[in-house]
């Protein structure tokens, strides 16, 4: 059987990997786009609490359907997380 060529060590060696720790580009956020993620995730929140607890008390509440304020809920929370994405 014909033995396989034998590659040079070099091909395998990665470069160093530098530990330094890099500095992110850009201003920090500011302060209103925090108060907004934030509350955007606990108005999400809220609106689906509110719709367990008390949801056929509530006449806008109601008038949708399930599924419609779970969307709501949902929908409004996942807008917050979504801005986590841009915070630095």
């Amino acid at each position: 059987m014909p033995k396989s060529k034998v590659r040079s060590k070099s091909e395998y060696t990665d470069a160093a990997v530098s530990r330094t720790p890099v500095k992110v580009k850009g201003a920090p956020t500011a302060r209103w786009y925090i108060v907004v993620m934030l509350g955007l995730m606990l108005l999400g929140l809220a609106w689906l609490v509110l719709y367990y607890i008390a949801g056929e008390k509530i006449p806008f509440m109601m008038a949708l359907e399930t599924w419609q304020n779970f969307a709501i809920g949902f929908g409004i929370a996942v807008i917050g997380l979504l801005m986590t994405m841009n915070w630095r």
